[in-house]
């Protein structure tokens, strides 16, 4: 998927909603348990319920890795779901993968193009020739960890490098990689304050914001700082939409939840747009 094809949907929906589908078996409605499939049978209706809603799905690959075999094949499942019945979403592999560069091809390869995700989700940390091999891949998109919502944040990411936050500098490096056309980046929307300084080193490029409700942050002020000519954010919500209920009823209280973000995204894109 294109950005331009991306910034469309979310015009066409009003909403630039991501879905997280972070499935976990001590959660779910235990009337799924009975299933073969359980953890697919969850995702298909909250996917279902909510696709016209959301413009993005963001499978948390440690989810299904719990779960061996069985999990990899649930993902399998749900990603050519959605691409087979609604392939207008934007699919994210929250995989945070990164590593030496033939390794991070196979990798690229594992998500980008064997289970066909549009994007995935790396880890910088091993510089450029972890991050490339990602970058190759044409209409697909590299999402790179940049200042996250998590309390370690302040471990590493807003230390001083020589007179410069190291999220500004992993930032700043990366526009310099070859494909960068190809990068977006993830930024905690409990970090709202940072956003403006963000935007000055990447005033186009989309950012992935979690953090979004259950951690604290602020839809209102991420967009405030966040938001460029074309939207350019993808609010990610997980637990709190698809976790909404545990008994039966749990796709449309999923959809409920995902219906007043929506409502709330598309009273500010009115506002943007005004």
């Amino acid at each position: 998927m294109t950005t331009q094809q991306l910034v469309q949907q979310i015009k066409h929906k009003k909403s630039f909603l991501c879905i997280g589908l972070d499935v976990d078996l001590t959660k779910i409605p235990q009337h799924l348990l009975e299933f073969e499939d359980p953890i697919f049978e969850f995702n298909k209706a909250i996917i279902d319920a909510t696709h016209d809603l959301c413009v993005s799905y963001k499978p948390n690959m440690a989810f299904y890795e719990a779960y061996g075999l069985k999990g990899w094949q649930s993902l399998e499942k749900t990603i050519t779901y959605i691409n087979e019945k609604y392939p207008e979403i934007f699919t994210i592999a929250d995989a945070k993968r990164g590593d030496i560069g033939n390794t991070s091809t196979m990798y690229a390869k594992a998500f980008l193009e064997d289970l066909n995700f549009d994007s995935v989700t790396v880890a910088p940390y091993m510089g450029k020739d972890s991050v490339e091999p990602f970058l190759a891949f044409e209409n697909k998109h590299t999402i790179l960890l940049a200042l996250t919502s998590n309390e370690g944040a302040f471990d590493f990411q807003t230390k001083n490098v020589d007179g410069e936050e190291l999220y500004k500098v992993v930032i700043e490096t990366s526009k310099r990689w070859k494909n960068s056309q190809n990068l977006m980046y993830v930024v905690g929307a409990t970090k709202a304050e940072y956003f403006s300084e963000i935007r000055k080193i990447v005033p186009d490029s989309f950012l992935l914001v979690p953090g979004v409700g259950a951690q604290g942050g602020s839809l209102q002020e991420v967009c405030k700082y966040g938001m460029n000519d074309t939207i350019g954010l993808l609010i990610n919500s997980s637990r709190a939409i698809i976790y909404a209920s545990s008994g039966e009823d749990f796709a449309q209280k999923a959809r409920e939840e995902a219906l007043k973000m929506q409502q709330e995204m598309e009273m500010i894109l009115r506002i943007f747009n005004s």
